[in-house]
């Protein structure tokens, strides 16, 4: 065609009435692929060249437009220069006047001249831009382009015709030389890291040479595009060595001759993306190998490989595929540790992004990218790839540097250059004749290849067709007489090869060996396989048949490779379709054995049709494209389930990460965009919305989502949660929704499972109808309603048969059923979770059968026991007797042997009987409204744990169904590991009861694997008495507020004036009520409505008409008593001169200081301790008003504790006749008038319901996915609470509380991320930097000064006071605008925020070892934060918990929680106490103290709560005798009761010792079980820390590691306890070694729990000297006395008493150091004290402090007078305390201690205690002033010679004795 023709056929198709896609295909075929560029523009002009060609000369017109080269087209508004020079706009020379003909001819000529100018023509020859790392030959000269643009063959090529076919042979190409000044990296000029993983190499390659500087050296992206063969695996593990030397000590950076390296394992993880498993396995390998010097860990990750979490946290290289790392990466509830730690992913064979796996690798990438935006980590990308045609727009996906991280090179760079012969046999594809051609010329070429000497692989496209050409290439050798040039009998290695492979167990590879021939494939044993490879290696087997997977997974090469037909069965599919393009790159890369061949040889036979087709695409290669469009919906709802998706412009945003962005705006036909789009629209925002939205309303159809297309935002739903997680396409999903029933069976859920869309490619085959009728007939026990000549009919059957372990015998029928037995099982999984999201119980049931029929292969009604791989013989028996596996476990191995006619066989089933996992349920059912019935349960395991059967855990399904219909009422997922088998699983929740009632429900236990593994238990109603509650709530009148001048008291009415004026109407509603009545009160009303100032109000009333009483205000939590006694100081101290007292664990005043106070502030344990002996302690019986603030807390453990205090005040008020008035407050609850009633109230009830709030609350409830590991949970959670404080508190201050410490942190994390993907990353924060900067220099906590720079503060029980109160002034002063806390901020500080987020309501409780839900009232407390009064006219609460809880949050929130009493389960310890102070003297006595309990009403109220079956007054009176009766028994038990033949109770001295120092009968039992007289310091410490007060000691997640790690550096092991380690008495073992040791704790939290623990131990150890004491044993009493001294001191009772000082650390005893004795220390002057800091080292800033505590250490003489029975003990102080109140140096203690002394008379040598007495000084007392005390003398050791001892209680060594014999009088 000349120019002119070519112009005219332009101009009319421009002109044409065609639209833009069909013109630009035209010009495509017109110009062919050189200048796709030209196209495009052309058509993008379309109209102003046709209404310029319809005025005049139209060829002028396009030939201008012709010369305009490539590169100055790309953007119209440049200048641009013209072949002739013309510098002008496109626009100026489109619209430029007509040419003449002379000028045409002139600038055509121009045109030719620079045509045949330009090596390679005219576009490439053009200005474009280079790039410093892409090699490519064109730059040369060479005819073929990196574009893909069509040019002709190399030069060399050759075409020939033969008779069977035809031939198309391209030379190899001739390999470029080394260029001036390129130089191989030589591996002994590398640093340690590189030369040791690169050992056994001189150099690096050509390729890896040139790469080196950036992989290595840099951490940018790259993109390597290189041919097959290039080294491109040695180019990652250059990347790869990069992240390991940037986590090595020292930096081989820094020091690259550093003799060893460090590697810091767990702050890395690599993932490497292979496209086959098979190729994953071979990167595992290599990497393993030569990274194991540096204990690299490298491990695969794929369908086949699965990876426990302890795997992956040793893991260090992950190599995976791309769906996999895609399910990863995906779930909310994936491995963070894992994900999070990435620095580098590498993607191999990224080309594939064409591929119909390209979507995926799109998904990863972006998925990836973002996260590195929004956590600001970095994470390397590096992609490896063959030669692609349009590299630079993949390196633009992958975010790479063009001009640094891309590297390009072309197949010169190949090690080994390629020969390429491409063969089209005659006939049709797939046709008789077609593979008999492919045979023969197979046959010729291999010949042809042996007779020059090559070793030749043979590839073909299945694994029965190896064997199969194998046969045929031996039968045409053998007619043809070549059998010769296979022999390879003349190899000296040949005899010790045939023996090794006479050891095959495949008959066929011991038949082929001798004749030269190898087979390959993946159906091989792995022994089979490397021994194939091993003998072809070494040149034995001449020629190898074998499938792509050699290709790909293993590093093969051979001298030629021949492709035998294209024509690949696609299962998916359900057809042949063509040999994959990069399947054939791979194995033509086989090709051709470096240092063995000057190039290699590759021959592709494939049928005449296709010949064309597989030329142009591996030597035109046309540029590929994105197939993310396809998956959009499916990639979309994954974003969206995962939570990084939440809205149509986040959609938007993330579509602009992916490869389908790259390609749009570069080729945009082909995506259906025009051109008036690009012009508009040049970021193609509008098209992406449009992508979005369509995908968004097809998944909202589909119920995955909830699209909201008003706000545009996007809502994951469970069923899109299941699709992402399980790989389900939306398509199926449709299916589902539409034929999915709750009353499926078995061969409806085989019809469902066929009719999923995953199968649609799978097509039936005329000549697979006889087999499937087989099939039909014998492997199919449940029915098939479709017929088998359709899809859905063939994969039934196909499924049915793999259940069966049928064998199939066609090819394409065995591959068809792997693949819908592999996918059925995934589909099957995700409709049991869809079953259970619907509460479809019987559904449920069916699907989880389904799943374990397909994983097991074995149906629901065979036997159990076949899972265990018994003999067939014996299965048939079993299944002939029917015999069920109850009866089986019950009977003896003899017996069972006799069952089955094989008396060997009886132990065997016996012992799997005993692994066989079954449950038994214990159950407790307590009705807390009429339709809310709470259930309690008992979880036992009932097997034998085998690790083999059983692995690293077991998982089973829990749910409650209804009998009725079987819904499932509740659900839940049992993960039982070994370590926990012997231990009782609790689970507790609650469930609705439907009008009317079913008889009973059902609990299912069904394992999550094994089959036929499931216990029902049948929880009957038939004695079920549901209460009926009377919801009493008072409605809030309309009242004018009433002044404070109604006070009528100016000193109070002051004290509200700085404040407000008026009452709120809540408070004035009361008002009268409190302040002018002696009622009884119980107000109910809601958090933040003003009960602090009524609580106050009924004090003025006590204070006014009791003036000398006491108020007792009795917070539960330690947090809420300080704000309170913080508030009233502040207030009531200083203005109306009322004495405030702390009264908690952490603050213990003088008697006489509570004596001189007005207001008691103190807690339910401290004021039970103290009343309990209120005969003794005045100021008890001065109360005259108990304030009791939180009394709903009557249901949780200390609710017993403020029963047993009204009663008792009650008690009191009897005995004193004065009124105690109570006052209980509380938040609104559903039984208020049986509170009242035991409260006394008549009057004075008050119930406000929620809505009266002075700030009015809008409350949200969002349910997230259920059955997920509670971080995942967390974490998903993270996203929506961070999009609720931008739309509800965008500027006002939000409140996120969480679980736990280790939540804050977190949390405060992913806020940051999220902010720093915000236009202002901190919007948070309203403070200047300098401002800033001082506050972050006070803070302490790392994590902490991070999170505050964005606005974000954290507050938990692990900062440090000063911390904690800088964060709480910068939030309560709006300086930031988030705060993540822990719960107990919502008791103890009163921070209130306009927004709440309740971020998940559970805590890990550790004494279940499980997550457990939070109380009520805790979340009442959380949301009573929300709203600022006189800031906020509303406040917003939103609540984040499980999907299953939403219902009972929305109910009882509202209408708040029935209370009822837990006193029944604790009343042993609470009735000793009654016993020990004179209350109850009598069973009768007990009885009636009961009556006054709360307990008692509730009893009558909801009798099946507390385990009656009936109400009459019986049987309330047989439980409550049988209750005192069993509690006293208890007691007995315990040593603490005498109980005698009258009824009457008598407390023995133990009982008052417990009762005095607040301990368990329990605590008491065990030490009377274990004490001994010289009981050893060991046991002494194993009897504290069993203490039934450590009972709560919290035990967090995965504390039991740290544990046993702390256990190794302690002097006693925790194993000693012989408890499991995560007990908690084990932790306080291992906590107060700890303490003594002065060892450094693994984490903060452990550092609270050390003061808990702490805390009781003084108070322990107190009453255990007590009851030795009582005992009589001496030695044992001494040995508490030296462990107190020493928890005081933290040091060990052998550690020197000296080195407790300031300045020394302790040393045993036998230390260098001298031991100076104490009395010499009495008698030392201040020059020795020196001489001695001096001696002992002490360093000069401590030696101030050191001679200060010297001098003050108490050395005291004792002198003893007897007269008549008493001995006077005299103790002076030889010189002044530390302090007036007598303080002791422990600054190891949390509490202060003061100075004590032990009086004990006792008789050494018979190891007797006769009389202990405690004394210490009074405060303020002079120290002069000797303390003297008398010791009254039993009359039984009247006469006696006896030891006296004084011993002081803090200081090791510290003691006086003497010798004295006791007379009627005498003086000692």
């Amino acid at each position: 065609m000349d120019i002119d023709e070519l112009m005219r056929t332009l101009e009319t198709a421009l002109l044409s009435p065609s639209g833009d896609v069909e013109i630009q295909s035209k010009l495509a075929d017109i110009l062919g692929y050189d200048d796709l560029e030209f196209v495009t523009e052309l058509v993008q002009n379309r109209s102003t060249i046709a209404e310029t060609l319809e005025r005049g000369t139209e060829s002028n017109i396009l030939s201008q437009v012709r010369v305009i080269n490539k590169s100055e087209k790309k953007h119209k508004s440049k200048n641009t220069q013209n072949a002739n020079g013309d510098s002008r706009t496109y626009d100026e020379v489109v619209r430029s006047k007509l040419l003449t003909k002379e000028e045409r001819q002139k600038r055509l000529d121009a045109m030719m001249r620079a045509r045949k100018a330009s090596p390679t023509g005219p576009i490439l020859s053009a200005p474009e831009e280079h790039y410093p790392h892409v090699y490519r030959s064109h730059d040369a000269g060479n005819t073929l382009s990196a574009y893909g643009n069509k040019y002709s063959l190399p030069i060399g090529t050759t075409r020939s015709t033969e008779d069977l076919y035809e031939e198309v042979s391209v030379p190899y190409a001739k390999q470029r030389p080394l260029a001036i000044g390129e130089k191989l990296v030589q591996v002994a000029d590398l640093d340690l890291i590189c030369r040791n993983t690169f050992k056994g190499y001189r150099a690096l390659n050509r390729v890896q040479s040139l790469v080196y500087p950036i992989a290595y050296g840099t951490n940018g992206n790259m993109l390597i595009c290189a041919p097959t063969g290039a080294g491109k695996t040695d180019v990652a593990m250059l990347t790869i060595l990069h992240t390991i030397a940037m986590n090595c000590v020292p930096s081989p950076f820094e020091e690259p001759d550093a003799g060893a390296y460090h590697v810091e394992k767990n702050n890395f993880k690599v993932v490497y993306v292979a496209p086959l498993k098979a190729l994953a396995a071979e990167v595992v390998e290599k990497l393993g190998k030569r990274l194991a010097w540096l204990g690299i860990q490298v491990r695969e990750l794929t369908g086949d490989m699965q990876l426990t979490r302890t795997e992956i946290i040793k893991t260090q290289i992950i190599v995976t595929t791309p769906e996999k790392w895609d399910v990863v990466t995906r779930k909310s509830n994936g491995d963070t540790d894992l994900v999070e730690k990435v620095k580098l992913l590498i993607i191999d064979e990224v080309h594939m992004l064409h591929d119909d796996r390209g979507a995926v690798i799109e998904s990863l990438v972006a998925r990836t990218l973002r996260q590195v935006e929004s956590t600001q980590s970095m994470i390397r990308i590096v992609g490896l790839s063959a030669t692609l045609p349009n590299f630079i727009d993949v390196a633009d996906f992958l975010k790479v540097d063009r001009r640094e991280g891309l590297f390009y090179f072309d197949a010169s760079y190949r090690p080994v250059p390629l020969e390429q012969h491409f063969i089209g046999v005659k006939g049709k594809a797939g046709g008789k004749q077609a593979n008999e051609y492919l045979d023969r010329v197979t046959y010729r070429k291999l010949v042809e290849m042996l007779r020059e000497g090559h070793q030749v692989m043979v590839f073909v496209h299945s694994r029965k067709d190896t064997l199969k050409t194998v046969r045929t290439l031996k039968e045409y050798a053998m007619s043809e007489g070549d059998m010769d040039l296979f022999d390879a009998t003349t190899h000296p290695r040949y005899r010790s090869a045939s023996f090794d492979i006479s050891k095959s167990r495949s008959k066929e590879i011991r038949e082929i060996f001798k004749d030269g021939f190898g087979v390959h494939h993946a159906g091989m044993l792995r022994s089979d396989r490397n021994l194939t490879e091993r003998l072809f290696t070494e040149g034995i087997i001449k020629v190898l048949c074998c499938t792509a997977t050699l290709a790909w997974g293993v590093n093969l090469p051979a001298a030629a490779v021949i492709i035998k037909g294209t024509q690949v069965y696609d299962a998916k599919k359900g057809g042949f379709t063509d040999l994959g393009i990069t399947d054939v790159i791979q194995i033509f890369g086989r090709a051709g054995r470096p240092q063995f061949e000057k190039y290699g040889i590759a021959f592709l036979c494939t049928t005449l049709d296709r010949l064309s087709h597989y030329m142009s695409a591996i030597t035109q290669q046309h540029p590929i494209e994105s197939r993310f469009v396809e998956r959009m919906a499916d990639n979309l709802n994954a974003e969206i389930a995962l939570g990084t998706v939440t809205n149509i412009d986040e959609g938007v945003q993330w579509l602009g990460y992916t490869y389908l962005y790259v390609r749009m705006r570069k080729n945009p036909m082909v995506y259906g965009i025009d051109w008036k789009q690009i012009e508009e629209d040049n970021l193609l925002g509008h098209r992406r919305r449009e992508l979005i939205v369509e995908a968004a309303r097809t998944l909202h159809r589909m119920q995955m989502i909830i699209f909201d297309e008003r706000t545009g935002s996007l809502t994951p739903k469970h069923v899109g949660r299941i699709a992402s997680e399980f790989y389900l396409m939306h398509s199926s999903i449709e299916v589902f929704n539409h034929t999915l029933r709750p009353t499926a069976t078995d061969a409806d859920v085989l019809a469902l499972l066929s009719m999923s869309k995953e199968f649609d490619g799978l097509k039936f085959r005329e000549e697979e109808a006889n087999e499937l009728t087989k099939l039909r007939e014998q492997s199919a026990p449940c029915q098939i309603s479709h017929s088998i000549d359709t899809t859905e009919g063939k994969i039934n059957v196909l499924l049915q048969a793999y259940i069966c372990n049928t064998r199939i015998e066609s090819f394409s029928l065995v591959s068809d059923t792997a693949y819908v037995a592999q996918n059925a099982a995934r589909i099957c999984r995700a409709l049991f979770l869809i079953a259970m999201n619907r509460h479809w119980g019987h559904l449920a049931l069916v699907l989880l059968s389904m799943c374990k029929a397909i994983d097991k292969r074995l149906w629901p009604f065979e036997h159990d026991l076949a899972q265990f791989g018994l003999p067939k013989q014996a299965i048939e028996k079993l299944e002939k007797k029917q015999v069920p596996l109850e009866r089986l476990c019950d009977m003896q191995p003899a017996e069972i042997g006799e069952l089955v006619h094989n008396r060997g066989l009886g132990n065997v089933i016996a012992k799997h009987l005993r692994n066989f996992p079954l449950l038994h349920i214990e159950f407790e059912v307590s009705p807390i409204l009429r339709n809310i019935l709470r259930v309690h349960l008992n979880i036992i395991p009932l097997f034998v744990w085998n690790d083999h059967l059983h692995g690293n855990a077991e998982s089973f399904w829990i749910w409650v169904e209804d009998s009725i219909d079987s819904e499932i009422l509740h659900s839940a997922k049992l993960i039982l590991s070994k370590k926990h088998m012997s231990d009782t699983h609790e689970m507790d929740f609650f469930i609705p009861l439907k009008d009317p009632m079913p008889p009973q429900i059902f609990v299912r236990a069904v394992s999550n694997t094994w089959a036929g593994a499931g216990t029902v238990t049948t929880i009957s109603f038939q004695h079920l008495i549901r209460p009926e509650l009377e919801n009493i709530q008072t409605k809030l009148l309309n009242l004018r507020p009433l002044p404070v001048t109604a006070l009528n008291d100016p000193v109070i009415e002051a004290i509200y004036q700085q404040k407000f004026n008026y009452f709120n109407p809540m408070q004035t509603m009361i008002f009268h009520c409190l302040y002018h009545t002696s009622s009884n009160v119980l107000l109910g009303s809601p958090t933040g409505s003003g009960k602090t100032v009524a609580a106050e109000l009924a004090m003025w009333w006590a204070f006014r008409e009791f003036p000398k009483s006491k108020v007792v205000y009795i917070a539960p939590m330690k947090a809420l008593v300080r704000e309170r006694v913080d508030d009233w100081r502040s207030r009531l101290s200083e203005l109306a001169s009322k004495k405030v007292v702390e009264l908690t664990g952490d603050s213990s005043p003088d008697a006489r200081a509570i004596r001189e106070s007005d207001i008691i502030i103190t807690t339910p344990e401290k004021f039970d301790g103290i009343s309990r002996n209120w005969q003794t302690r005045k100021y008890v019986q001065q109360v005259s008003l108990i304030i009791m603030d939180e009394i709903h807390l009557l249901a949780s453990d200390r609710g017993p504790i403020l029963e047993m205090i009204v009663s008792r005040m009650n008690y009191i008020s009897t005995h004193t006749k004065q009124p105690v008035r109570l006052l209980g407050m509380s938040t609104a609850v559903a039984n208020a008038g049986d509170m009242a009633g035991w409260l006394g109230v008549r009057e004075g009830l008050f119930n406000f319901p929620q809505s009266i709030r002075p700030v009015p609350l809008e409350m949200y409830i969002d349910g997230f996915q259920d059955n997920t590991g509670f971080c995942p949970l967390m974490k998903s959670m993270n996203k929506p609470a961070f999009m609720a404080i931008k739309s509800h508190s965008p500027n006002k201050p939000a409140l996120i509380f969480v679980a736990s410490r280790r939540q804050t942190r977190l949390t405060s994390s992913d806020l940051i991320n999220f902010c720093g993907m915000e236009e202002n990353p901190k919007r948070f924060l309203n403070m200047t930097e300098e401002v800033l900067a001082m506050v972050l220099s006070k803070i302490k906590d790392e994590p902490l000064k991070l999170s505050l720079q964005f606005g974000i503060g954290q507050h938990h029980a692990g900062l440090i006071d000063s911390d904690r109160r800088i964060v709480q002034e910068l939030f309560a002063s709006n300086r930031i605008l988030v705060l993540v806390a822990t719960s107990t901020l919502a008791w103890g500080v009163n921070l209130p925020a306009h927004l709440v987020i309740i971020k998940g309501t559970q805590f890990f409780d550790g004494k279940i070892e499980a997550y457990k839900d939070m109380d009520l009232t805790d979340i009442l407390q959380m949301m009573g934060r929300a709203g600022r009064p006189a800031f906020d006219t509303s406040g917003v609460a939103i609540i984040f918990t499980q999907e299953s809880k939403k219902q009972f949050y929305k109910r009882f929130l509202h209408t708040g929680f029935p209370v009822e009493s837990s006193l029944h389960k604790v009343l042993e310890d609470h009735l000793g106490a009654e016993i020990a102070g004179g209350n109850i003297k009598t069973k009768q006595q007990a009885l009636d103290f009961l009556m006054c309990t709360y307990l008692f009403r509730r009893v009558h109220k909801n009798p099946t709560y507390y385990g009656l079956e009936e109400t009459t007054p019986e049987a309330v009176n047989d439980y409550f005798v049988s209750l005192i009766d069993k509690s006293i028994a208890e007691l007995e038990k315990s040593g603490c009761v005498k109980i005698f033949s009258d009824g009457s109770l008598v407390a023995t001295p133990i009982l008052n010792i417990s009762s005095y120092y607040y301990i368990s009968h329990k605590t008491v039992r065990n030490f009377l079980d274990k004490v001994k007289p010289h009981a050893p310091y060991e046991l002494c410490l194993q009897i504290l820390a069993e203490a039934s007060e450590y009972d709560l000691l919290p035990v967090r997640h995965n504390e039991d590691l740290l544990n046993i790690e702390l256990s190794k550096r302690l002097r006693y092991s925790g194993a000693q306890l012989k408890k499991v380690m995560w007990d908690p008495h084990v932790k306080a073992f291992l906590l107060i070694q700890a303490h003594l040791s002065r060892v450094e704790l693994p984490i903060t939290d452990y550092m609270q729990d050390m003061v808990s623990v702490l805390d009781q131990c003084v108070r322990i150890l107190q009453a255990y000297i007590d009851i030795t004491a009582e005992l009589g044993i001496l030695s044992t009493c001494l040995m508490f006395i030296d462990l107190m001294q020493a928890i005081k001191q933290a040091v060990w009772f052998d550690d020197n008493p000296l080195t407790v000082l300031p300045g020394l650390k302790p040393v045993p005893m036998n230390h260098s150091m001298t031991v100076v004795n104490l009395r010499r220390l009495g008698d030392m002057k201040p020059g020795e004290m020196n001489r001695l800091a001096v001696f002992l080292k002490v360093p000069e800033k401590s030696k101030p402090e050191f001679l200060k505590v010297l001098s003050s250490i108490p050395i005291v003489d004792v002198d003893l007078r007897q007269t008549q029975e008493t001995m006077v003990v005299r103790i002076e102080r030889k010189r002044p305390p530390l302090t007036m109140d007598y303080k002791c140096y422990s600054p190891k203690f949390p509490k202060p201690q003061y100075e004590g002394w032990f009086l004990i008379m006792c008789s050494k040598s018979s190891d007797e205690l006769l009389l202990i007495k405690r004394v210490r000084p009074k405060s303020g007392t002079p120290w002069q002033r000797p303390i003297v005390v008398s010791l009254e003398i039993p009359p039984t050791i009247t006469g006696r010679e006896v030891d006296f001892i004084c011993i002081s209680d803090m200081y090791l060594f510290n003691s006086v004795s003497a010798n004295i014999r006791l007379t009627n009088s005498s003086l000692l």
